[in-house]
């Protein structure tokens, strides 16, 4: 924990993390598609069950409208001009939506409209890793997990994105002085797993000139996702429950 209060202008950056490990999805406040596709950009191409992306590409047999890898920046480009509810899914191949049953495109369309899933949204065919959901302004984000592991890739990823965001800035003395930024290991998140399925505020900041911590503080079962980072001061008044460093 740390040694001293901090005011909230001392905090960078804040994520909620909610995690459902039975149903195989976690919720999160704080979270943008941006940072998710950053980290997941290996997914080879995505079907959007509900957007406004004018330019995405159509799929006769689902009816349906997709969009592949070399779309992605332009994909992301467009949404934070034009920010809406989005969901989606990745899918290995065009052809495996043709594949698809009457029965799982009736699936996929009860997901887009209700948010969640009646069995895990997972499928032979499109052997998809994730299914996204997002209301208009991202303050609440529900993603489905085929492997429960890639939780923690994504929680260290988004912070270290913002770490090397901001460094962004300082690349040129960076570079000069051989500074190497330190890295959130997927090992140091995933060592408190067992807080995430109670719902948890994760507030990063500044430990020192080359190092960085996570307060992560345990938030009640009663509170709204989509309000956390709305209420940043009345949970922070809080002591943290445990400091991560790296």
């Amino acid at each position: 924990m740390a040694k001293k209060e901090k005011e909230i202008e001392e905090y960078l950056t804040h994520l909620y993390v909610h995690v459902n490990e039975i149903e195989h999805f976690a919720l999160f406040s704080g979270l943008s598609v941006q940072q998710f596709i950053k980290n997941f950009s290996d997914l080879s191409a995505l079907l959007l069950l509900k957007h406004q992306y004018e330019d995405a590409s159509f799929n006769m047999h689902t009816q349906l409208e997709f969009v592949v890898k070399e779309q992605y920046n332009h994909f992301l480009k467009d949404y934070a001009e034009r920010p809406s509810v989005l969901c989606l899914l990745d899918f290995s191949d065009e052809r495996k939506l043709n594949m698809l049953s009457p029965q799982e495109q009736a699936e996929l369309l009860y997901i887009a409209h209700k948010k969640e899933a009646f069995r895990l949204p997972f499928y032979h065919h499109l052997q998809n890793r994730f299914v996204y959901l997002s209301d208009e302004g991202q303050q609440i984000t529900k993603i489905y997990f085929r492997d429960i592991e890639d939780i923690n890739k994504l929680i260290a990823s988004v912070f270290n994105q913002y770490i090397h965001e901001k460094m962004k800035s300082t690349a040129f003395w960076r570079k000069k002085n051989n500074v190497i930024l330190p890295e959130l290991s997927i090992e140091k998140v995933d060592a408190y797993a067992d807080y995430y399925e109670d719902g948890v505020l994760m507030s990063l900041f500044k430990l020192d000139k080359t190092n960085y911590g996570i307060e992560i503080r345990s938030l009640p079962e009663n509170i709204f996702p989509d309000e956390v980072l709305g209420d940043l001061k009345d949970h922070l008044d809080k002591p943290a429950d445990l400091l991560i460093q790296f």
